[in-house]
């Protein structure tokens, strides 16, 4: 009952945020230092993650299970847990029998989701150890120590739809099998669940003065333009990011605009793609184009250390388009760079005006073809989640804008300058008529 009082009291206050909630507790025979809960509408930054983690692990067991869901809201508990209704129905049935039985479990209904994606770091800074990605194949060979502290995570998939339900069972099943195998190797732990996403978001379309503000029911958001980015996968998430509104390319006088087929695509289009912690090289691979039977289009990145900057830098070193037995390579031009933690934006980048692309060889098969990405942003390092980083931008600093703007400046001070010179110019007349002395005559001639 006082978990359920404590949903539904969150819910009504959090019911218009879009959010990540998270859920933490200690195994049986352990207990957390009661930490106050959030305010009432008070969004939890990463900051006050990291002041609620330190003392709750200060006497929490230091064996932590770190289960992140790809999306979690508040709404999927009272939809789909046992807040209304039957709780033997419930798909959260071994979080909540963990939470009730927890003596003091700490429970943050809005997370920054933002933050979420910290929330494996701040646990690695905290504990000292790297993370241990778990495989729920593999629980039954994981052996563990009370001796030193671990830390396991575990991915859980979401499916937003009819079978949302479904998969929640059999995620909520995953994290029973998993507190089971502790408790079965008498092992204390510290039990955090949580999503790297809302699974629900509350849009507001702002009001416009110019707009009639009246009553509107049962009216559908128009659907968002924007495409999702192309995501490369690994074993530990994510590791390539790559986004464009168009990415035309030109053979043989005809063009055909590839981001159709690269964000439109079911299958697997990014086949072959390679990450690790220095090189990133991610394919796109293409099927009838251009008349032609197959085209893969690579991008190599690499991570670069620099010692002037004292940092890491990933630097697009090469674009590689692969056809039908034959290779075309530009290079990069030492245009397409970034610190390695950022995402690298262009507005364009062509192999046409103002290259950033240029061919590797005057003989190169390069020559043939006219490469031109419009909006481009891609992160080959450092990424987290299915967002970018902060981008860095290849517009320059001096814009047409800011020069017309120089220019314009520098006008109007040079006619000031004229207009002082020509006051401080300006004489008195050194000699005057006297008015009683004669008067001055002129002749005049007839």
């Amino acid at each position: 009952m006082a978990f359920t009082s404590l949903l539904l009291f969150l819910c009504s206050v959090y019911s218009c945020c879009a959010q990540v909630p998270l859920l933490m507790w200690t195994s049986d025979g352990s207990e957390m230092p009661h930490l106050p809960q959030a305010a009432a509408g008070q969004i939890v930054s990463g900051g006050q993650l990291a002041s609620y983690l330190k003392p709750a692990l200060s006497t929490a067991p230091h064996n932590v299970l770190l289960f992140l869901q790809d999306k979690l809201s508040l709404e999927d508990f009272t939809m789909y847990g046992g807040v209304f209704g039957n709780k033997r129905d419930s798909a959260f049935l071994n979080v909540e029998s963990a939470l009730q039985t927890s003596s003091s479990p700490l429970v943050l209904p809005a997370l920054d989701w933002s933050a979420s994606h910290s929330v494996l770091e701040l646990f690695q800074a905290e504990l000292g150890v790297p993370a241990v990605q778990m495989d729920p194949s593999a629980l039954k060979e994981i052996k563990l120590s009370t001796a030193q502290p671990s830390l396991l995570a575990l991915r859980l998939p979401y499916i937003a739809g009819d079978q949302t339900k479904e998969l929640l069972l059999k995620n909520d099943a995953i994290i029973g099998e998993v507190l089971d195998m502790f408790k079965s190797q008498d092992v204390p732990y510290t039990a955090v669940y949580t999503g790297l996403k809302p699974s629900r978001v509350i849009e507001e379309s702002p009001v416009m003065a110019a707009q009639s503000v009246g009553r509107s029911l049962l009216q559908a958001l128009p659907e968002s333009p924007v495409k999702p980015p192309v995501v490369v996968n690994t074993t530990g998430g994510p590791c390539i990011l790559m986004w464009a509104d168009t990415l035309l390319a030109t053979y043989s006088g005809k063009q055909v605009d590839l981001a159709k087929d690269v964000f439109n695509s079911s299958s697997d289009i990014t086949a072959g793609s390679v990450c690790n912690g220095t090189v990133s090289r991610l394919v796109l691979n293409f099927q009838n184009v251009l008349n032609l039977q197959s085209l893969r289009l690579i991008f190599s990145m690499r991570k670069i250390f620099f010692p002037v900057s004292a940092r890491d830098w990933s630097v697009m070193e090469q674009v590689e388009l692969e056809y039908d037995g034959q290779r075309a390579i530009f290079n990069a031009s030492g245009g397409i760079y970034s610190p390695a933690e950022y995402s690298f934006h262009c507005q364009s980048v062509s192999s046409a005006q103002s290259p950033l692309l240029v061919p590797r060889s005057a003989t190169d098969n390069a020559t043939l073809w006219t490469l031109s990405f419009n909006d481009f942003q891609i992160q080959g390092f450092g990424v987290s989640g299915e967002d970018f980083s902060y981008a860095s931008d290849c517009a320059g600093f001096f814009t047409p804008a800011i020069w017309m703007g120089l220019l314009t400046s520098l006008l109007m001070v040079l006619i000031l300058t004229y207009g002082l010179h020509m006051i401080m110019q300006l004489r008195t007349m050194d000699r005057f008529d006297d008015p009683k002395g004669p008067a001055i005559s002129v002749p005049q001639s007839e």
